[in-house]
């Protein structure tokens, strides 16, 4: 009984991972996988986090710091206390504590523009995301749809494969009948033995398809990964948008690296604001609050009161009459607490600062010159994507458009051929033509429908490309 149980579990187990190696992926999943998972994708997260960090830094930068010191100190022979500053001749202990604090009042405006340019650095740290999750989906998508043409094309070739066969043993029987030549039937075999060629050809085609959808999604060695193939219907022959100027409109608003450039662009401006700051005065106002012990410090414990000897009390001719005493207080000392002497010994002060730069070996005048030059070079990287957008548009476009015309020639060279070769099949089957007009004919449809099919899934992908250039997310 447990060696059966045993089985049975070894059963599922085998199951649950056959299901799981033949799971098929979608072209949302692979997708969604290749954004969580592509290397390259979480570099830009980390630097989208670094941009954020230094965003909260910049705000952190509008509130005061606060500081706290202690210390420690020992002095051996004659020396100054640092609490009663006093001599001693013995050796003193003493500790030092106090909390400082200090805000910039005003800086040339230079905490707002750090703000604001760290907000737009962040801004354009999650347009760059977004750009690098568009590229590796539409490489994704590019590979997902060279997979299901190189389908295509096996099963184009598996149907040449088995209309060869069909006719090469036709044809072996006839000729072991003595009906047709034995250059025929020869002829016949080798068409077949070149359609099984073809047919190893598109495999191989497949499987390399498959190895380039696999290394973009990083999976690594595996040899359960497929595809789930999704019905595309046929494609419309007309856009939905008439001119490459409307589809770069709506680029220039929606595509992520557009929106990076000008906010890159915004953020240069504001670092020249910042450099121009470095020129202007800075207020700062500052507080500290401190205390301190001392084995030094004495205190009064008591007093007892005495008379001392002054002098005497004399007559108008200077003879002494009576000794005369004056009080007097003899005082004991202890060395307060150390509780009690950070109470007494607390000082505060608070301070306001002005510093107005005069000459700072050029610094702020190089500062902004670079800061110009940064400007403007964020005004012509923006120009420049501007320009390369509108070249790849224009580009895209006219390949969509030939695209189409490339797609209805196809299917229009399909219908022929499927027509010829029905007639020429009907010829050869009674006789009428030779092998080599028939394989002629066979090749010619083979050829077509490659073509229709290639010329379809190229047609697909350049209006996604498109779609893409609009913002539209990528969908099969």
């Amino acid at each position: 009984m447990y060696i059966i149980r045993q089985l049975v579990f070894l059963l599922v187990i085998i199951c649950y991972f056959d299901a799981s190696a033949q799971e098929k992926w979608s072209l949302e999943k692979c997708i969604n996988y290749a954004i969580e998972n592509n290397i390259q994708v979480k570099i830009q997260e980390l630097t989208t986090k670094n941009a954020n960090a230094a965003y909260l830094r910049s705000k952190m930068s509008f509130l005061p710091n606060l500081n706290g010191s202690a210390s420690q100190n020992y002095s051996l022979g004659r020396s100054i206390d640092p609490l009663t500053n006093q001599f001693a001749e013995s050796n003193v202990s003493s500790n030092n504590f106090s909390l400082s604090s200090s805000i910039t009042l005003f800086n040339g405006f230079q905490n707002i523009n750090t703000l604001q340019q760290s907000s737009l650095n962040f801004q354009a740290g999650l347009e760059d995301l977004q750009k690098a999750r568009n590229d590796i989906s539409l490489n994704i998508a590019s590979a997902f749809l060279q997979i299901l043409f190189s389908d295509e094309l096996v099963y184009i070739a598996q149907n040449q494969v088995e209309l060869s066969k069909t006719q090469a043993d036709r044809n072996k029987k006839l000729f072991e009948a003595g009906s047709i030549a034995q250059g025929n039937y020869l002829e016949m075999q080798s068409q077949l033995a070149s359609d099984e060629m073809q047919l190893v050809s598109a495999e191989n085609q497949l499987s390399m398809s498959y190895l380039t959808l696999n290394q973009l999604l990083e999976l690594g060695f595996t040899d359960s990964f497929n595809i789930e193939k999704p019905l595309i219907p046929e494609p419309e022959t007309s856009f939905a948008f008439t001119t490459p100027e409307e589809i770069f409109q709506e680029a220039l608003q929606k595509l992520p690296q557009m929106k990076s450039a000008e906010l890159k662009m915004k953020s240069a401006e504001k670092g020249l604001a910042i450099a121009r700051g470095y020129r202007s005065p800075r207020l700062t106002l500052s507080g500290v609050y401190s205390s301190g012990y001392s084995s030094q410090r004495q205190s009064i414990t008591d007093m007892v009161p005495t008379q001392i000897f002054s002098g005497w009390a004399v007559d108008a001719t200077g003879n002494p009459l009576y000794e005369v005493y004056s009080p007097s207080f003899n005082y004991n000392y202890n060395t307060p607490s150390f509780n009690n002497q950070l109470k007494d010994n607390v000082s505060k002060s608070i301070s306001f600062g002005l510093n107005i730069p005069i000459f700072n070996n050029w610094q702020s005048n190089y500062s902004i010159s670079s800061a110009k030059i940064g400007t403007l070079n964020s005004k012509y990287s923006y120009d420049l994507a501007e320009k390369q957008l509108q070249k790849e548009i224009q580009q895209a476009y006219a390949d969509a458009t030939a695209s189409i015309k490339k797609y209805i020639a196809a299917k229009k060279s399909v219908s022929a051929s499927e027509e010829s070769f029905r007639y020429i099949q009907q010829k050869f089957d009674v006789g009428m033509i030779n092998s080599v007009d028939f394989n002629l004919a066979k090749n010619n449809l083979a050829k077509s429908r490659s073509e229709l099919i290639k010329a379809k899934y190229e047609y697909v992908f350049r209006i996604k490309i498109l779609d893409f250039y609009r913002g539209v997310p990528i969908k099969l």
